[in-house]
């Protein structure tokens, strides 16, 4: 009896099923619902049901051992609830007001629900860290945050409420702060590598978080939001965002000059993005052609915080601006691609205002207007790169790399922070020889663990089912017995796996299929599900005590004699 207790078994798991039927493009998401991993609660927040809190946790437990073995982090666990006081103090409150949770308490004091920590954890250690001998300090938390999705989207991918886990570290000096740096991405590295996803590291923008140094962590699949560019000769990675071309800087006609146009959110400001038609390689090949399609987005709002990407046709929009009461405010603004010549530049610049940069539709131009112009020949211009890259371009680090561009979706974010928030929030020690305090070098270091989840679905999901790597799979090894089977049977194969088996019990984690169901029926629900590996006792294991061995994701399908069954299994567990 007390065996029997002690095996796992999902008639004892709440597994609700049935009910949902597959739809003809079945999402990772939709299977994630449809297996009984989680249900949606409100638009972007999720309930996760028994499995889908066994595949976190292993996210979770995974993370926390990289975090404290590779990097000597201590866990801690900060309030969800911060004050818009830090906020404000920092700076950071009014660029990211739209995406918080706000609230007030009864004495009127705001409150945000945190969507990150950086003020709270610099407002701690500020205030019990004083020496440098107290430092490198690393800290590290899993928790819940928040942030109110303009449009929540593909589940756990794009959700208002979400697990995350965040590690910060504070070190006395720039050099140690490098240093810790890249120990952390070596941990995330090692991480990503025992779930065996293909993980790019890409260097992109730190944004409004801070800093000057960061790298996005990103898993290629079409439902990615953003988009990487890697080179298949050298190690170069990087977000479009921030990523460049080698092309060639020669053109001649001006027919080949485009010209798309943006606005401003409070439409006082047209834009007028100057774009080469067509570019080639150095030494003239590989010619490209661009159209509006082809201008990139982020590029441009990095020079117009208040562009509104929303506009498609934004003439009719400017057209009523430069004609109503607030036309005094009105301004054209001229943004030049490097590979636009500086002729062309210059006379924007002069004010010779040709159909191009005014909209015919609009009439003669007003003289007084005002015009500003980025990018340029001039000394001091900077040289900006406006297009989007494309796969089959060349490596601008090597000169024999060809570029990929493909989606994908962030996992995880690593920032140098350097004095963003220590200085603001007074997070400061004193140093030997000096007879002021310095400020804290910090880091910042996410982790995704819910949109891990959801990323991992979609990512390896199939026809059939879900399919999870071995570290994080709910299970990493079903048992299935045939009609023909009792309990002691399968209690029998069970016991020898786990006791036979050289896997450590964290990662070897076997249950019993013995719901009162039919064999075909936990078969497909087995697939759906996404164990890893599947063990069946069929008609060959009252034949000659052989199961049958399956496992989907490497197309296996054999029968195994019992004294071979925990060999095998521990070897398909190192390949998954």
């Amino acid at each position: 009896m007390k065996m029997l207790q002690q095996a796992s078994r999902l008639s004892r798991v709440w597994i609700p099923g049935g009910g949902i039927a597959a739809s003809g493009s079945e999402d990772g998401y939709s299977k994630l619902i449809r297996a009984g991993y989680l249900r949606p609660s409100h638009s972007g927040i999720f309930h996760l049901l028994p499995l889908g809190r066994r595949v976190q946790d292993k996210v979770e437990r995974l993370v926390a051992s990289h975090m404290e073995e590779s990097l000597a982090a201590s866990r801690v666990s900060l309030s969800s609830i911060s004050a818009e006081a830090l906020w404000e103090k920092s700076g950071r409150l009014q660029n990211v007001a739209s995406e918080l949770f706000r609230f007030s308490d009864r004495k009127d004091v705001p409150y945000l629900l945190s969507p990150t920590h950086e003020e709270e954890i610099t407002s701690l250690v500020a205030r019990t860290v004083n020496s440098y001998k107290d430092l490198p300090l690393r800290l590290y938390q899993i928790t819940r945050k928040y942030r109110d999705e303009l449009r929540p989207r593909h589940g756990l991918l794009r959700g208002r409420e979400f697990t995350m886990k965040d590690l910060y570290t504070f070190d006395s000096n720039r050099q140690s702060a490098l240093e810790t740096y890249d120990k952390v991405r070596s941990a995330y590295s090692a991480i990503f590598s025992d779930m065996k996803l293909p993980v790019l590291a890409a260097r992109a923008s730190s944004g409004d978080m801070g800093g000057d140094l960061s790298h996005e962590y990103h898993l290629p699949t079409p439902l990615g939001d953003d988009r990487v560019i890697h080179c298949d000769s050298c190690d170069y990675v990087i977000n479009e965002e921030i990523s460049e071309t080698a092309t060639s800087k020669e053109l001649t006609a001006g027919e080949e000059i485009g010209v798309w146009r943006g606005i401003s959110k409070d439409r006082s400001t047209l834009v007028n993005v100057w774009y080469p038609r067509r570019t080639t390689l150095p030494g003239g090949k590989n010619p490209r052609e661009y159209t509006d399609m082809d201008i990139k987005i982020p590029a441009v709002k990095s020079l117009v915080p208040d562009l509104d990407t929303a506009v498609g046709d934004a003439i009719p929009l400017w057209s009523a601006a430069v004609k109503g009461p607030s036309k005094t405010a009105a301004r054209l603004l001229n943004i030049a691609d490097g590979r636009i010549p500086s002729s062309l530049v210059e006379q924007v610049r002069s004010g010779v205002l040709g159909n191009l940069v005014w909209p015919m539709s609009l009439g003669s131009p007003l003289p007084s207007l005002p015009v500003t112009v980025y990018g340029g020949s001039r000394p001091g211009d900077r040289e900006l790169n406006l297009l989007r890259t494309r796969t089959g371009d060349q490596c601008p680090e090597c000169s024999s790399g060809v570029l990929k561009a493909e989606r994908a979706i962030e996992l995880g974010h690593t920032f140098h922070l350097g004095s963003r928030y220590s200085m603001p929030l007074g997070a400061t020690v004193a140093v030997p020889h000096s007879k002021t305090n310095i400020a804290i070098e910090m880091g910042c270091y996410g982790i995704g663990i819910s949109r891990l989840i959801g990323a991992v679905a979609e990512h390896m999901a199939d026809d059939v089912g879900l399919n999870w790597p071995v570290m994080i799979a709910p299970y990493s090894c079903v048992i299935v017995p045939g009609k023909q089977s009792d309990d002691e049977d399968a209690i029998s194969v069970y016991r020898h796996i786990v006791d036979s088996s050289t896997i450590g019990s964290g990662r070897l984690d076997v249950v019993l299929d013995d719901r009162d169901k039919t064999l075909s029926w936990k078969l497909h629900d087995a697939d759906l599900i996404g164990f890893p590996v599947i063990v069946i006792l069929g008609r060959d294991w009252h034949k000659s005590r052989q199961v049958e061995l399956q496992c989907r994701k490497l197309g296996i399908k054999r029968l195994v004699e019992m004294n071979d069954l925990s060999r095998v299994i521990d070897k398909l567990h190192g390949q998954l």
